[in-house]
């Protein structure tokens, strides 16, 4: 099996494109898991994106469940999806499935601050 390389250059082809993408180690993946600030975010912090966190309010801005707003439970790197409370879908036996959601497809609304290595991140211009 080959190594995966961090030194790939981007290619037009579709198909390189999506192998970097499955194929990439987690330390990689984990820079694919960001989404967008808000417009007051964006203002405060200076930047356009930032990784997604567990506890983050974010909204979904694009799908089904469009404009809803919730807190980021779960974050599955591997597949890359990210699980939002309050969005579930009722199975036959009535109990509920969490909805998995690409990273592109939220916008930041409030930040989880906890973190010192997020406050460090945020803190410097």
């Amino acid at each position: 099996m080959k190594q995966f390389s961090k030194y790939w250059k981007s290619s037009r082809k579709p198909v390189k494109q999506r192998k970097y993408r499955f194929k990439s180690p987690l330390n990689i993946k984990q820079k694919l898991a960001h989404s967008h600030l808000s417009k007051e975010l964006r203002k405060k912090h200076g930047k356009r994106s930032i990784g997604l966190r567990k506890g983050d309010k974010v909204m979904i801005i694009a799908g089904k469940f469009r404009k809803k707003e919730g807190k980021v439970e779960n974050i599955d790197l591997k597949s890359l999806r990210v699980f939002i409370s309050g969005v579930e879908l009722p199975k036959k036996d009535g109990s509920k499935l969490h909805v998995p959601l690409h990273p592109s497809n939220l916008m930041i609304l409030e930040l989880n601050m906890d973190d010192k290595l997020r406050q460090g991140i945020l803190g410097r211009k």
